[in-house]
């Protein structure tokens, strides 16, 4: 097989921006580095790997990250800074998408008597939200099926990949790439945490990454382009953030957490400090424990 896959085009959105984890692996040789490191194989031939990624296309409101056929393996590789379980319902849809693209690539006559010989699928969700998971975790489609008897005739599984910093390092060391991507978040998370504003804390934590030779030469070339990147993705997050900070205060109002008016003043503080560092996760767990609720106050010192 020969050169890339033409994908069947649903509908164009120029306004879609790339995330920087896809810019980061758009190049063959580093999509290659990190599938071995994934599956523990050798291929070193970047010319192995076809991508198959959907051009600049969403379908069904969705755009994946990148997707590619090595050997007889069809692979789908996601990002997420949101901890979603709806990911294989996503992969099903992706799939479904590729493997129509597959069969008119290479004229395959789906009414065939003969059964057709198709690619094995993959689907990997890297991980670098803020909620505490695990290395590994295997998502399943049939999870999110009402109960009933019998065995679902559907079945599509992610394999989410924590790929934030400190975790999975074997993968880390094999594949130095996404090393850099890790090292690059944290950074802007830590400067976060200090109490930056976001777009000083992204200005900073790529700064810090040059200095740490961590995709300085990509950084160097491209500079403004990821840090309009980290921004947009942060500004998703945090527009997540500002509607679960929106049902707290609700909540609150509500009478679900009481207080003094003193009390209430550092609860609101505790939401804009935990948002703006992209802490969604701790946002509704204070708002559930009332315990670690004192543990951020005192860890913000509000």
């Amino acid at each position: 097989m020969k050169g890339e896959m033409h994908m069947v085009i649903v509908r164009v959105n120029r306004k879609f921006k790339d995330s920087l984890f896809r810019v980061i692996f758009s190049e063959k040789k580093e999509l290659l580095e990190l599938y071995n490191a994934i599956n523990g194989s050798h291929y070193e031939n970047p010319d192995d790997l076809i991508i198959t990624t959907i051009g600049d296309v969403l379908y069904l409101g969705m755009k994946n990250d990148i997707s590619f056929l090595i050997g007889q393996h069809l692979s789908l590789y996601e990002a997420q800074s949101t901890w979603n379980p709806n990911m294989p319902l996503r992969g099903l849809f992706y799939f479904s998408r590729l493997y129509q693209g597959y069969l008119k690539e290479h004229q395959l006559d789906l009414y065939s008597r003969r059964p057709l010989s198709l690619p094995f699928p993959e689907f990997i969700v890297f991980y670098n939200g803020t909620m505490e998971q695990p290395d590994r975790t295997q998502l399943r489609l049939s999870d999110l099926f009402y109960q009933a008897e019998g065995v679902p005739c559907l079945e599509c599984t992610a394999t989410m990949i924590n790929i934030n910093y400190g975790h999975n390092e074997e993968m880390m060391k094999s594949c130095r790439k996404l090393y850099e991507y890790a090292f690059l978040i944290n950074a802007v998370r830590s400067r976060l945490n200090e109490g930056l504003h976001l777009e000083a804390a992204v200005d900073q934590a790529v700064e810090d990454c040059i200095q740490h030779d961590v995709l300085k030469n990509f950084l160097l070339k491209h500079r403004e382009e990821v840090r309009e990147m980290i921004l947009s993705e942060y500004d998703e997050e945090l527009h997540i953030n500002s509607e679960k900070k929106i049902s707290y205060e609700e909540g609150l109002e509500a009478g679900v957490v009481q207080g003094t008016q003193h009390g209430q003043e550092r609860v609101n503080a505790l939401i804009t400090r935990l948002a703006a560092a992209g802490r969604a996760d701790d946002i509704i767990r204070s708002a559930e424990d009332s315990a670690y609720q004192e543990q951020l106050f005192q860890e913000f010192g509000i």
